[in-house]
């Protein structure tokens, strides 16, 4: 790959040279910084001048920054990021210290989120809507879990131009974020109506019928649900991740979480009163849900030709569809699991646990993923990864070492226990019990979450190593897969305690159900 050419350096791409010449840039800088023109870099390390024009286009490949400038600019932050571990990893240099008190605070807020999430969930489950119209829940999981094919997807790659030192320009820094957030509406739209459709085609061989008129009600909710709050939610990742950049704390660690703390509740929110509204117009005004779908539909050229504005963007319209399309499908099957699940009375409590386990699940492995990938980008030139990496998957090797990426999975599980003992007694504190859950109940939901969290982070590990290895750019196709099976995993394994519970009587069960 040709390098690009800024005012006063010329540096590779990233992905354009190995591992070595990589390294030896970061060691001595200067020694990049003495040519007059674009350079090649040969298998060998060589560098040979070649003529270009300033003008010639360049080729973008998926694993690339996402900003043609300078590749490693000094920043109060990406500096540190770049140093190394004792162990050679590249991992970050950050202290134990460090990496749990800044994923602490934005977990604890994803976590009441979550709470507030279910909680929401529990009492709109009365309403009209949600009585008449039971495919709704099908949409509850694939509409969430919107958050981490998008506003995740987004945080992700946006903590890893930051790392990077690739949102410096004023100019480019705007042209990516407007581009990524055009990128974004266009997904959520039609996420939101590929979300309806399926949620039909299950609810229809569930049920052996669905009414046209649901179809056309479950179609307009999604869509304006997912594009009112990606919308919303993508304004607010923007200005956290711009926030931590200006404070330097590492957006890989608080970026995720972030997206994902009201994110729920937000979501959620939308779904209940436009599906609320949309089922008053249902009888008397039905041209209002055709035109609502109309109106966004319509949208989706303008989105098309804002994102082409960016290579990186531009990029993401044709290859970032498959794991986005492919995370909904997951996460409306875990939907129908909660739909069969609310529909038996006595399992009916399971409503406000799930956001929470699949929310909290989510986040954590969201972290995980965008610190691989960020050290990957750094450190690792495409298709080539760790030494640890290239034999068969073993997860001792996910907890076992010394790497920050170690450290990090190590802390995020033993956040789940803790984490979780607070969200449920939260929960109970909300629900007006004056008694602390059964210890069958909360054995059985920390259970069922640390088990969902540790298989997540394992997944994580080889999922995103995998995909750098077949030139796949982790940021965009590891997060949507992975909270697409974190809603999965939750949603089964809560299903299953929950009917363990009511199979031996417990009494907190039949309490929250």
């Amino acid at each position: 790959m040709v390098v690009p050419k800024s005012q006063d350096e010329q540096l590779p791409a990233s992905g354009s040279v190995d591992r070595g010449t990589s390294q030896q840039y970061r060691s001595n800088p200067s020694s990049y910084q003495q040519s007059g023109g674009p350079q090649h870099f040969s298998s060998n390390g060589n560098i040979s001048p070649v003529n270009t024009s300033p003008h010639e286009p360049q080729e973008y490949t998926e694993t690339d920054f996402l900003l043609p400038n300078k590749l490693y600019r000094a920043s109060r932050f990406s500096g540190s990021m770049r140093a190394k571990d004792a162990d050679g990893s590249g991992a970050p240099a950050e202290t134990v210290c460090s990496i749990v008190i800044q994923i602490l605070v934005p977990f604890l807020l994803a976590g009441f989120g979550t709470v507030s999430a279910g909680m929401l969930l529990e009492v709109v489950q009365n309403w009209d809507v949600f009585q008449e119209i039971t495919e709704i829940f099908i949409l509850v999981p694939a509409v969430l879990g919107m958050k981490g094919n998008l506003e995740m997807t987004l945080a992700s790659r946006l903590s890893t131009a930051v790392n990077a030192g690739k949102m410096e320009t004023a100019r480019e820094k705007w042209m990516l974020i407007i581009g990524n957030l055009a990128l974004k509406q266009l997904q959520a739209t039609v996420l939101g109506l590929l979300a309806s459709l399926m949620a039909t085609v299950l609810g229809w061989m569930a049920e052996g019928k669905m009414p046209f008129n649901h179809v056309v009600l479950l179609c307009s909710a999604s869509v304006s649900t997912a594009f009112m709050a990606s919308l919303l939610q993508g304004v607010i990742m923007v200005g956290v991740i711009m926030g931590s950049k200006r404070l330097g704390i590492n957006p890989d660690n608080v970026a995720t979480p972030m997206a994902a703390s009201f994110g729920d509740l937000i979501t959620l929110a939308f779904l209940a009163c436009f599906s609320q509204w949309f089922f008053s117009l249902i009888d008397l005004y039905p041209y209002v849900l055709y035109l609502v779908d109309m109106f966004f539909l319509c949208l989706i050229p303008l989105w098309v030709v804002i994102a082409s504005k960016h290579p990186a963007s531009h990029m993401l319209l044709r290859t970032g569809w498959e794991p986005i399309v492919t995370a909904m499908v997951i996460s409306s099957i875990g939907g129908l699991i909660l739909d069969k699940t609310v529909s038996d009375p006595n399992l009916a409590g399971i409503l406000v646990y799930a956001p929470v386990i699949n929310g909290i699940g989510g986040n954590l492995v969201s972290i995980q993923s965008s610190r691989i990938s960020t050290n990957l980008h750094l450190n690792y030139s495409p298709r080539e990864v760790p030494e640890d990496r290239r034999s068969c998957y073993n997860p001792c090797r996910t907890f076992l070492g010394s790497g920050a990426n170690h450290r990090s999975a190590q802390i995020l599980v033993l956040l789940v226990i803790p984490g979780q003992l607070v969200f449920i007694h939260t929960i109970h504190l909300m629900k007006g019990g004056h008694t602390l859950p059964s210890p069958l109940f909360t054995i059985a939901f920390l259970s069922a979450s640390l088990i969902q969290v540790f298989s997540l982070l394992c997944i994580a590990d080889c999922m995103v190593h995998c995909l750098w290895r077949r030139g796949k750019d982790p940021d965009s196709y590891s997060i949507p897969y992975l909270t697409a099976l974190g809603d999965l995993f939750g949603t089964a394994l809560l299903s299953l305690a929950f009917l363990m519970l009511w199979c031996i009587g417990d009494s907190d069960a039949k309490c929250v159900a």
